[in-house]
């Protein structure tokens, strides 16, 4: 097994060489990506990268498709805000918690695990009701499966769909909740792109994905994200940061909005499979964001 220490040694000329040359030569920036994405043999990346203050972008293997994970949440949250603007929802309505669903492969019943969920406080709440509010923040902040499925059937999924691609992905399938077991041996996933899911996130941060008052809600939610070992660990302390991770066995993704001074300054989406390790994994992401925020930061310098 190749030391750690091998990763840690290239970041570290890399981190030293993308300032000096960020400004002339945005391919240098391209290469050191690529190469630490190279120094973890067997890993698949799919990386996107959109500037919300200029026309640039990064894409390296933008258009690989992955298992969505917990990332599809976005999508899900997205729609929800869309029914409260139609005014099928609100945001104060009462749900019942059930935790019983119907698989999309053969009509089985399933029930989630607490103890494979990263929330069981929404358990205690089964056979009760819980607030909208609350099963969206569940959902987004601690990535509650249980929250996620709850949503999911009261919105559909395929209206899910279909507003996937009204706000232009091309390919973000969300065909169910998580944890349907008969459905993913069926290979009935939902998958994305790195590409798709940058999509998604522009389109909160520019106003677009639902109404702006919406879009705001949105991005308050995503801002208080608890989990915060990927993106956000290689950027400054306190940089602010709106996303959204997904783990899965082998894979593990992030998708963030960047700030800087309060305001969003870039989108970046990072997913994998192939690496064994979270903690490899979520080195990996850091580093990959570290590099382009030092990028991003040389070139386009945040205003007051």
């Amino acid at each position: 097994m190749r030391p750690t220490v091998t990763a840690a040694a290239l970041l570290a000329v890399l981190a030293a060489a993308a300032p000096a040359r960020a400004q002339d030569d945005p391919q240098g920036v391209r290469e050191s990506l690529q190469q630490r994405i190279a120094a973890e043999p067997g890993a698949t990346v799919g990386l996107y990268c959109r500037s919300l203050v200029s026309p640039d972008s990064f894409a390296i293997g933008a258009d690989v498709r992955f298992h969505a994970a917990s990332t599809m949440k976005v999508a899900v949250m997205i729609q929800v805000f869309r029914d409260i603007d139609a005014g099928r929802l609100r945001l104060d309505e009462r749900l019942p918690v059930v935790n019983a669903f119907r698989s999309i492969a053969d009509g089985s019943t399933y029930e989630l695990d607490r103890a494979d969920d990263s929330d069981s406080s929404l358990y205690a709440l089964v056979g009760r009701t819980a607030p909208v509010q609350q099963l969206l923040e569940l959902m987004i902040t601690i990535s509650s499966n249980l929250a996620t499925n709850v949503l999911i059937e009261r919105v559909g999924a395929a209206r899910v769909q279909a507003t996937l691609r009204e706000l232009g992905t091309d390919s973000m399938v969300v065909l169910r909740g998580v944890e349907d077991g008969p459905a993913y041996r069926a290979g009935l996933n939902n998958t994305t792109t790195a590409r798709d899911l940058a999509v998604l996130l522009e389109a909160i941060a520019d106003g677009r994905a639902a109404s702006a008052a919406s879009c705001g809600r949105m991005l308050q939610i995503l801002l208080h994200q608890r989990i915060n070992d990927a993106i956000p660990r290689g950027l400054p302390r306190r940089t602010p940061v709106a996303h959204k991770t997904g783990h899965l066995t082998g894979h593990y993704h992030d998708a963030a909005i960047v700030y800087t001074r309060r305001r969003p300054q870039y989108v970046l989406v990072v997913m994998t499979r192939g690496i064994a390790r979270h903690e490899v994994a979520t080195q990996l992401i850091a580093d990959l964001a570290g590099i382009i925020h030092r990028w991003h930061s040389v070139v386009f310098p945040p205003r007051d």
